[in-house]
């Protein structure tokens, strides 16, 4: 089978992502069939076997990311209008990509006879347009935007700020769910999401195909050769990502400060202009136990989940949740919430600690729990580790993906 991969983000430092077409692709080659990756940057780095077409950007989030050679000069009215859109903050990056990725694909066509186009959470309009081509188009939907912009203005300091994120979304949000509506196969990474899908897009759940993220655990595990820090905690994730509750693990550690300082490491591959946590960071007094990293490679990754005794992923909502899982691979007990998929990864006493979602006292003392406690911490962390090998595996998703395109086409 010849398969087109769409993703307007494709680096594995973008978040969930850049991940899951970097190892599906890479499974689907494996399983023996042609793969083509059409990306806007931060470009992946594709698996071996696999064809990247490269899609150019003028949006100012992106070139936060330092991609070179990601604009170039404006040519076109697309160009024109994603520039001075994102300019004015208005998200419209997801649809100039589906608009250029329409372009490239009738250009492949000549080249390449395509049996299936998968889209990575783009739901760009242009999508509407590869309809024209006659040819099954799935898309994998993470989880509703709207879920983003409920979490940003939770934590919005201010009515401006409510009104920035509202104008930031206003576009993108209508777009994803009426293109949603019109693909022919939908895939999900979650059951939550899946209900959520239903919720906010309102697309029924039989016409939904769950299909669970996988993780790498012959990369992602634990590396006996590293002492463990005493007391130290891990955090992976894009802090400006408001739902990933950092606030709220920062907070947990202001109040325990005294009786149990913690050593958190925030592991943050967002944007380099990232303020957010490092002003969270000095408003709490929290220089001396906080270190936050960029960026690392996956192999530096697992050198530091292994050097911590557990992870925290206090997250407002996850559709999967890649840090609480890559942790669990390492064998590392997990804090989190009951918020989003995370409850179908971390289950409450076995492999790590649910709580309320934003419950800062509840995160405070289950921190001060597991790192009281190393019996606990090497059961949960062993616990984790089998269920994600049992559960969460890229072969099976890779199979139940392309089951899911048969059913397309």
């Amino acid at each position: 089978m010849k398969i087109c991969l769409l993703t307007y983000r494709g680096n594995m430092y973008c978040g969930g992502q850049g991940i899951y077409i970097h190892y599906l692709s890479r499974e689907l080659r494996r399983l023996g069939h042609e793969i083509h990756v059409i990306s806007g940057p931060p470009y992946p780095t594709v698996p071996d076997g696999v064809t990247l077409h490269k899609l150019k950007s003028h949006s100012t989030i992106v070139s936060q990311y330092g991609n070179s050679n990601h604009s170039g000069p404006i040519r076109s009215p697309l160009d024109l209008y994603e520039f001075a859109a994102t300019r004015m903050g208005v998200y419209t990056e997801p649809l100039a990509f589906s608009m250029r990725a329409y372009q490239e694909i009738k250009r492949l066509i000549g080249e390449v006879t395509f049996d299936i186009i998968h889209d990575n959470q783009c739901l760009g309009y242009g999508l509407t347009m590869m309809k024209r081509l006659e040819l099954p188009l799935v898309t994998t939907i993470h989880h509703p935007i709207s879920i983003d912009r409920e979490a940003d203005f939770g934590q919005a300091r201010s009515r401006l700020e409510r009104l920035r994120r509202r104008w930031f979304y206003s576009f993108y949000i209508p777009m994803q769910s009426l293109v949603a509506r019109r693909v022919d196969q939908v895939i999900t990474v979650s059951e939550c999401s899946a209900l959520e899908i239903e919720r906010l897009i309102g697309i029924p759940t039989s016409r939904i195909r769950v299909v669970y993220n996988g993780v790498d655990t012959n990369l992602f595990r634990n590396n006996n050769g590293i002492a463990k820090e005493a007391r130290s905690m891990i955090f992976v994730g894009n802090t400006e990502d408001r739902k990933k509750g950092i606030i709220h693990l920062l907070q947990a550690l202001r109040m325990i400060k005294g009786e149990c300082p913690v050593k958190l490491t925030i592991v943050d591959g967002g944007a380099p202009e990232t303020t957010y946590a490092p002003a969270l960071v000095s408003e709490y007094g929290l220089e001396s136990q906080v270190t936050i990293v960029r960026r690392l490679s996956s192999e530096d990754l697992v050198r530091r989940y292994s050097s911590a005794e557990i992870a925290a992923v206090p997250s407002l909502f996850e559709g999967f949740g890649f840090p609480a899982a890559e942790a669990m691979a390492c064998e590392l007990p997990v804090i989190t919430t009951k918020a989003g998929a995370l409850p179908e990864l971390v289950s409450d006493g076995d492999n790590g600690i649910l709580i309320d979602p934003g419950d800062v006292r509840a995160l405070a003392a289950a921190i001060k729990l597991l790192l009281e406690d190393k019996e606990m911490r090497h059961r949960m962390g062993h616990a984790g580790r089998e269920k994600v090998k049992r559960k969460f595996n890229w072969e099976q998703a890779a199979k139940q993906t392309l089951e899911a395109y048969q059913q397309a086409m």
